[in-house]
């Protein structure tokens, strides 16, 4: 019977990849006004954060400055992050129905890719939105480096495959 509900819930394991894969579709639904507001609203709180925490008193104008210097980079650090998790989120239960190693990478890779190349497609129709290479490529780095940060974990809590001597 254990085996049974074993065997009924492991394809639930993946729900965590497709609520993240909605929650990338989302973002990527907002145009592109409301996109980039999103991002200069996030790099504000992040310059916000930084002086209250260095004490620099900075003027609102200056942290205003700050925040448009550090958009574009939050903006891709965000999609490589986003991606990253999609990954993590792919390559765990892969690796518990026993795709290990090379095929782990190639499996949630693919996949990874495939679907930052249909997200990248779905912005051609969304208004101030537009695919992009580039983008592809930052997510396919996040995802990589999810699929690193899997495949080393459970490198290191897998039981050693070396016999006892006696």
């Amino acid at each position: 019977m254990k085996k049974f509900i074993i065997y009924c819930l492991k394809p639930l394991s993946f729900l965590p990849a497709f609520i993240v894969m909605y929650i990338i579709f989302s973002f990527s639904s907002q145009t592109g006004t409301e996109s980039g507001s999103l991002s200069h609203k996030i790099s504000y709180e992040f310059i916000s954060v930084a002086d209250k925490v260095l004490n620099k008193n900075l003027s609102e104008n200056t942290k205003q400055q700050y925040a448009q210097k550090i958009e574009h980079p939050v903006r891709k650090l965000a999609h490589m992050t986003e991606y990253a998790i999609l990954a993590l989120c792919i390559s765990f239960p892969l690796y518990v129905y026993g795709v290990r190693g090379f095929l782990l990478f190639l499996f949630a890779g693919l996949f990874c890719v495939a679907f930052a190349c249909t997200d990248e497609f779905h912005q051609s129709f969304v208004a101030g939105r537009g695919p992009s290479k580039k983008d592809v490529l930052i997510d396919s780095t996040g995802a990589l480096m999810g699929i690193l940060v899997v495949q080393i974990f459970c490198h290191k809590i897998s039981p050693s495959k070396k016999t006892k001597l006696s």
